[in-house]
């Protein structure tokens, strides 16, 4: 077999591979020999056919499979014999394809690029310091409470927090619009769900009230044939409920899942979850500007092959995320690309750092991990269990685990400083980056 190999731009390659004859001929005659054993002729025994009638049947599709198949093991051989690592799938074109000849064809395909990662030392982290405190875990309480208020029917003229339960009929221009109109509408008053001025109208109505209010739609309403005009909205009010707090006992407690040792107990289980999620926010943070480095440091040309790959497992995963009745290769490309080339160059990175460094799963770290997770659940040690007895997801929590010590060993390299910030600060997300 012979092969030559060109290098077309910094990573295509065009590999022009000679098959001989002379193997081409025996695996066609391998095939047809195989079909002999099983061809059904009329006139002949099942195994009895003549080779000459066999070649004349069966010939051509015997020698398309072979050449088929040389391609493909063909290919494989050659790109083991020159050290490349494609990217993806190549394109094959023939350049000799005739009965008795040397087969020649050329393969066309982009290779993963050698990456040789560096400027770790060029990163700057900014990793922050922050601990619970005590009215940290009053907010929660807070929070816990009003994420479960109850509504009670009030015969008092409605305030902000109340919850209103509505009809309302809007019209545009004296005309009732699409969509403007509901019966039975539940309404939080302050909570911004309705065009700004609806919900402000409402203060101070009662239950069994008929209200008009004249909003205006904001301009960049996205109904656009609505956007900016004065609307009209006649409302009756059909109940009027104040929002009442739940009381710090047993019951809101036993919501939670905790029965046992009462407000002290529940404040350990709320403080237990609160410096969890400091530290995964804390974790998170710290690993975005790694990764911004890492990409910030050290730019790498990806193959289409790859974005192209990524994009449709991001079509895939949009799909899956927002439903309806579309096709992922439906959904533009472009959409994706940016970000498709953004989790390729990461993937590209981290998997060198992986190799430059040496680096494997830590099992102590992945049972720490896991334990971690189980930790929110009431039977911990079930889900601890549950993880070593599931290769799949075993697998994906040491590829986690894998990720945080590539984090470390750029953190090792990276210039790191420490800012002391609230609980509220360090669990508050990051901003996304400003679109070009």
């Amino acid at each position: 077999m012979q092969v030559s190999v060109e290098s077309t731009s910094a990573l295509e390659r065009r590999m022009t591979i000679g098959v001989p004859a002379e193997r081409i001929e025996t695996e066609v005659t391998k095939r047809l020999q195989q079909t002999a054993r099983r061809a059904k002729v009329a006139g002949f025994r099942p195994g009895k056919v003549p080779m000459s009638v066999i070649r004349q049947r069966y010939e051509d599709s015997a020698r398309q499979e072979a050449l088929g198949d040389l391609i493909q093991a063909t290919f494989y051989e050659a790109i083991v014999e020159q050290k490349l690592n494609p990217a993806g799938a190549p394109a094959v074109e023939p350049k000799s394809f005739e009965k008795g000849k040397d087969l020649e064809y050329v393969a066309i395909f982009e290779v993963i690029p050698e990456i040789q990662v560096a400027g770790l030392d060029s990163i700057a982290i900014e990793r922050l310091q922050a601990e619970v405190a005590d009215a940290d875990v009053d907010n929660m309480l807070e929070i816990l409470r009003k994420q479960n208020t109850r509504f009670e029917a009030s015969d008092r003229a409605a305030e902000n927090g109340d919850q209103l339960t509505i009809d309302f009929v809007g019209k545009v221009d004296g005309e009732v619009f699409a969509g403007g109109s509901a019966k039975g509408t539940q309404l939080v008053l302050g909570s911004g769900r309705m065009i700004p001025g609806f919900e402000d109208a409402l203060v101070g109505v009662k239950a069994g009230e008929e209200r008009v209010i004249t909003p205006t739609f904001p301009a960049d309403y996205q109904n656009l044939d609505l956007a900016g005009k004065a609307a009209e909205f006649t409302v009756t009010v059909t109940a009027v409920a104040a929002p009442q707090l739940p009381e710090l006992n047993d019951e809101f407690f036993t919501l939670f899942g905790v029965k046992e040792g009462g407000l002290e107990g529940f404040r350990a289980e709320v403080r237990k979850n609160m410096e969890r999620e400091l530290r995964q926010a804390i974790k998170s943070k710290v690993k975005n500007q790694v990764m911004e480095g890492l990409l910030a440091a050290n730019p790498v040309e990806v193959p289409k092959a790859l974005i192209g790959n990524e994009v449709n497992r991001l079509r895939v995963q949009a799909v899956q995320q927002f439903g309806g009745n579309i096709k992922p290769d439906q959904l533009p490309a472009e959409l994706f690309e940016e970000q498709a080339k953004r989790r390729v160059s990461l993937g590209l990175l981290v998997a060198e750092v992986v190799k430059q460094f040496e680096l494997k799963p830590d099992d102590a770290r992945v049972r720490e991990v896991i334990e971690e997770m189980a930790s929110a659940y009431q039977e911990p040690q079930q889900v601890v269990a549950w993880y070593y007895k599931n290769d799949q997801q075993l697998n994906e929590v040491r590829s986690v685990v894998l990720e945080e010590q590539v984090v470390d060993t750029v953190l090792q390299k990276a210039k790191v400083t420490d800012k002391a910030v609230s609980y509220e600060e360090a669990v508050k997300p990051a901003e996304a980056p400003q679109a070009a």
